[in-house]
């Protein structure tokens, strides 16, 4: 069954057997505009180097302080702080103070099992 449009010139045609309507209007409705603009913000932030060896220590240690953080990513304490702002402004991780201190964790299970996949995926694990 073949669905055209009426804005298809003749080289946009496909001649492909086109899917059923019903899983076309399911697939169109899959992601709204908002889910997909904060889930591709989302791999945005995890796009950098940094922010995930950040996140990959958390991971590991369940809660650090910047100090810390900063030891095991080689990233000065500055760029931790701004990175760690980016995270926890998209949610990924959450902060607890503890008098002068602040302690950073993931902020649930989901980024655990978002970047243990990923990290499986990278190394065929």
């Amino acid at each position: 069954m073949k669905i055209s449009t009426s804005s298809e010139t003749p080289a946009e045609a496909c001649d492909a057997e086109r899917i059923p309507g019903e899983q076309l209007e399911r697939l169109q409705s899959r992601l709204d505009e908002a889910v997909s603009l904060e889930l591709a913000e989302t791999f945005r932030l995890l796009s950098d180097p940094g922010r995930v060896r950040l996140i990959a220590a958390l991971l590991d240690a369940d809660e650090l302080c910047v100090c810390d953080l900063s030891d095991a990513t080689g990233l000065s304490q500055t760029a931790c702080s701004h990175n760690l702002r980016l995270l926890r402004a998209q949610r990924l991780v959450r902060h607890r103070r503890q008098g002068r201190n602040i302690f950073y964790a993931l902020d649930d299970e989901h980024i655990r099992v978002l970047l243990h996949v990923a990290l499986q995926h990278v190394t065929h694990e």
